[in-house]
């Protein structure tokens, strides 16, 4: 699939705008900015931030496994959704598809973009009607969009079906997997390079419980994420956003299934983290020493109160 096909033809030939930060990106402490029209006076926020958000990238690309290249952060997944309709749906003339019941700002978005959307609503199970979907399509048919796991019928897509319609859509497959995190189910982005057309969304808005900060991602190939970039507003995500998602991302790395009264957890330096929570009266298992579980803690399952005073620990660590 040539992407180039699906973008609209002002967004191929824009020329993005290159702002201060873009042009010259190698911030050290010791030098004199004066490039940016900013305030010279030290508060911690009066330079402009990062216009690529790199450090919460290369984070997010060890947690991931996904290419820095390959990611795209937006102020909220609204903003990353808007992005992709302005992408590739020309205003009054392409549509988009979407499956009732599922997230209200697909249609809001549709309507804002002045783009047609086309409903075909789940069957009796809640899944794609695929057989529906690929009817309805034709040259002006630009994006799908999947919630899975929906909102609000919980449930994730069979992945049988979601990989038919990437395969068969000749358009953007957009997989929103805001609530990914709570699922047993594989992510898609484990299958992000099988297929040029896909996109997936997430949020640290949900699982990471960082809804205030207003931090989406998106992850597609480079030649999507490029054109993305294109179009994004130069500073969209803030310092403060940034700082905080640093925060939340830097300590905890995986929480192992458990089918016992303790979780294996791996972290960024367990010897370190180790230290920290002992510090803060929290005796945990240092076990990175055992064979396959090198940087790992483990937590036993306390009383409530106990496991609260932990997860509020972890959220301190830095």
């Amino acid at each position: 699939m040539n992407i180039d096909n699906l973008l609209r033809d002002n967004i191929r030939n824009l020329k993005a705008y290159s702002s201060a930060r873009d042009e010259y990106k190698d911030i050290t402490n010791d030098m004199v900015f004066i490039d940016a029209n900013e305030n010279p006076f030290e508060t911690d926020v009066n330079r402009y931030t990062d216009p690529q958000q790199t450090k919460v990238k290369e984070r997010l690309s060890e947690l991931k496994r996904i290419s820095v290249n390959q990611i795209l952060l937006g102020n909220g997944s609204d903003e990353v959704l808007d992005l992709i309709f302005r992408a590739f749906c020309e205003p009054n003339t392409d549509k988009i598809i979407t499956l009732p019941p599922t997230y209200g700002m697909y249609s809001v978005l549709a309507e804002l973009n002045a783009v047609g959307n086309i409903e075909i609503p789940l069957d009796y199970d809640f899944q794609p009607n695929k057989d529906k979907i690929l009817r309805r399509t034709n040259a002006h048919t630009k994006v799908l969009f999947l919630c899975s796991p929906n909102n609000p019928t919980a449930n994730s897509f069979k992945a049988k079906h979601i990989e038919r319609l990437i395969e068969d859509f000749q358009g953007i497959v957009v997989i929103d997997e805001a609530y990914i995190d709570f699922s047993k189910q594989e992510s898609w982005l484990n299958r992000l390079n099988d297929f040029p057309n896909l996109i997936v969304t997430q949020t640290l808005s949900k699982a990471y419980g960082l809804a205030g900060i207003r931090l989406g991602a998106c992850y597609a190939s480079e030649e999507i994420i490029g054109v993305l970039n294109k179009i994004k507003p130069p500073y969209n995500v803030n310092q403060l956003t940034q700082d905080k998602a640093l925060e939340r991302l830097n300590a905890l790395e995986k929480v192992y299934k458990s089918d016992a009264n303790f979780l294996l957890v791996k972290v960024d330096d367990a010897d370190k983290r180790y230290k920290q929570l002992i510090e803060k009266g929290m005796v945990v298992r240092n076990r990175t020493n055992q064979p396959l579980c090198e940087n790992c803690l483990r937590f036993t399952i306390g009383t409530q109160q106990e496991n609260e005073k932990l997860i509020k620990t972890l959220k301190e660590l830095s």
